[in-house]
Order: structure tokens, then C-alpha cells, then sequence
């Protein structure tokens, strides 16, 4: 059970930050996972450990576990070059590998040039992966972290081109399976996802809405169309953490879970540019990042994602310790980088002191 002191500091986050809602899981060493789930979605529906969110860029956790499968299948390679598998993409240049893809230091700009123009248009991801495959360069690669969503589309093209399947396909047999994952990605789920609260989009309450719409959730993007639940998340980033034995080579976890950009500047932009930005395969390296969602006392090893949904999962590889908190409030209001780590913070502390 969630230890009391946490339950309260997260009935204080969703009081200060107006989240309706929120489902924590947490795992404290080698112990069961431990859950607290209170309050609703945006309609007031109650919420439950089962409840489907849709987890925004933690969808990269899983493509990028995807590409690392077929990595240590013998499938792709780490340092390949992007025209091996995409000739016709814009991208293709010295120095733009699978590697800086992960890490987001190929060089590409944050978002499809065009993204305003194209939403709300019948799209599918094929389409959308065209328009990845006309993007080119803004900076010469591996000279700055830029944070993106394009270098997830090229590299889910990577994926079709090699295994000949639908990206959902192919990441449903080599992740979502594997790994006990209810998820989807371009299909809908037999149940509807909880309603987000907070969305900032001129789409609000309209069928195009983004995050709570049919229509965005059978764009598929694998960036951030994702659907799964707060135990769906957790065993992504325990995954980079070795919980299923085999789905991934030692030698490639410890790669994916070090620093890939040689202390290069960069980020999200804003006030979450760093002068050291140190990123993993796939997965977000706390580092010394200040604001960060991760708490004070996590170690700078820690590794995961966020979601700006209003969802974060991160995984303390020195004090072995996993927590997701999926909140039904988009980060918008700040809630996510402010209120979240002051849970993470009393979880660490928790098994500390146990």
C-alpha cells in the first residue's frame, strides 16, 4: 500500500494544481508495485488503476524500444546511416544515424513544419509519415539537443521498411506483447481513454480535439498517440531497467540508459534548454537538468519520460525505484514539472527511510 505520506502530498498536488485526478504506481526495490489511484477525469468519470490514457511522448519509450529489439535482433544498426533504409528522406545527410535520431541530435526541427496546416485533415499515418520523409535539417547534426517529434516519425518509417509490417504492427509483437502491455497506437481501444482536463487548442470541444479525440487517436503518430494504462508505462521505462529478462541485451540497456550527446547544450526549448543536456536511446537522463520533472533527491542517473498529457514515469536506477503518475490534467499549468516531483521526492525519501 501507498504509504499515507504520499497519499497526502498527492491529494496536495491535485488540490494546488486543479487535477482531477491521478493514478500513482510506484515500485520501492525489489518489492510489489504499489498503487494509488483518487479522483476523476475531465467529465467527472471516476478513474481506476485500469484507466487508458493516451501518454503523449512517453509513446517515444516505445518506439525507441522497438528500433533497440531490432537492433539486438541483428536487424538495424545502431550507427546505420539513415539513407541505408530511407534514401528519399529530406534528412539523409553526414551524420545522421539511428543513434542521434534516438537522442535527438540529428539536426531536425521540433515539429513537422506544416503540423497546423495538416490537423484536421483526413490523415493517417502513412500520410504523415510522407510528410516526415520531406523534412530536412535545421542545424548540422550532433551539434545541439533539439527535442522532437519528426525523428520519431523517420524512425517508425525505419521500422516498416525493414520488418514490412504497420509500425502498430511491428510494435505490438516486438514491445507491447512482450512486455504484458495493453496499448494502441492508431486503433481504438475497447474502452474510451480518460478525458483530459486543461487542453490548450483552438480544437477544444470540437471532434478534433487533441489528446481526447477519435479523430487524434486514430492518427497513430508514434511520438505521441500512444494509449496505454499507468502499469503500461511503468513497465516501459523497467524495461531500459532489465525486468524482462531477454527482451533486451545487457550491453545495449547500458547504452540506451548512458548519455549519447557528449555534454552538447539543448532540450525542450524555453526555460528547459540546459547547458548539458544528456539523453539516453530513448529515454530523458536527468543529469543535473534544473527544472526538471524528476525531484531533487533522484540520482542523475534516473531515466524516462514525460508525457504533456499530464503524465511522467521514471525509473532511479541507484535506489532501484520505478514510479508513474498519470494525472488527468495536461502539463499546461505547470502542474507536471512542479507538482509531480514533490511526490517522486517523497517515494524516494519512503524507501530511504523503510
Amino acid at each position: 500500500m501507498v504509504p499515507t505520506e504520499i497519499q497526502r502530498i498527492t491529494r496536495e498536488v491535485m488540490s494546488k494544481f486543479d487535477v482531477p485526478g491521478i493514478a500513482l504506481l510506484m515500485r520501492r526495490g525489489d518489492g510489489e508495485i504499489e498503487m494509488f489511484v483518487e479522483g476523476t477525469d475531465a467529465t467527472g468519470k471516476a478513474i481506476t488503476r485500469a484507466s487508458l490514457f493516451i501518454v503523449a511522448s512517453i509513446t517515444k519509450l516505445a518506439t525507441a524500444l522497438t528500433v533497440l529489439r531490432l537492433i539486438d535482433l541483428g536487424v538495424l544498426g545502431l550507427d546505420d546511416a539513415l539513407g541505408e533504409y530511407l534514401p528519399k528522406a529530406k534528412a539523409v545527410h553526414e551524420g545522421v544515424t539511428l543513434r542521434p535520431l534516438l537522442c535527438h541530435t540529428a539536426g531536425l526541427p521540433r515539429d513537422l513544419p506544416n503540423e497546423h496546416e495538416l490537423y484536421g485533415t483526413p490523415m493517417v499515418w502513412s500520410d504523415i509519415g510522407s510528410e516526415c520523409l520531406r523534412v530536412g535539417l535545421e542545424i548540422p547534426p550532433r551539434t545541439r539537443v533539439v527535442y522532437g517529434n519528426v525523428g520519431y516519425g523517420l524512425l517508425a518509417l525505419v521500422v516498416e521498411y525493414m520488418t514490412g509490417k504497420s509500425f502498430l504492427g511491428a510494435l505490438r509483437e516486438l514491445v507491447l506483447d512482450p512486455l504484458e502491455i495493453e496499448g494502441y497506437l492508431g486503433d481504438e481501444p475497447p474502452i474510451e481513454p480518460v478525458k483530459i482536463k486543461g487542453v490548450q487548442s483552438s480544437h477544444v470541444g470540437t471532434d478534433l480535439e487533441p489528446y481526447n479525440s477519435r479523430y487524434y487517436r486514430l492518427l497513430g503518430l508514434p511520438w505521441s498517440g500512444l494509449i496505454t494504462n499507468a502499469d503500461g508505462a511503468l513497465k516501459l521505462a523497467r524495461a531500459y531497467a532489465g525486468e524482462t529478462p531477454g527482451f533486451l541485451s545487457a550491453t545495449l540497456r547500458q547504452k540506451a540508459t548512458a548519455d549519447q550527446t557528449n555534454g552538447l547544450p539543448g532540450g525542450y526549448g524555453g526555460r528547459f534548454d540546459y547547458p548539458h543536456c544528456p539523453w539516453g536511446l530513448g529515454v530523458d537522463l536527468r543529469g543535473d537538468k534544473r527544472p526538471h520533472w524528476t525531484p531533487k533527491n533522484a540520482s542523475q542517473r534516473t531515466f524516462g519520460h514525460a508525457g504533456a498529457s499530464g503524465v511522467v514515469v521514471w525509473h532511479d536506477p541507484n535506489k532501484n525505484v520505478s514510479w508513474a503518475i498519470f494525472g488527468t490534467r495536461t502539463a499546461d499549468n505547470a502542474w507536471l514539472v512542479r507538482g509531480a516531483p514533490e511526490i517522486a521526492e517523497k517515494i524516494l525519501a519512503s524507501h530511504v527511510t523503510q
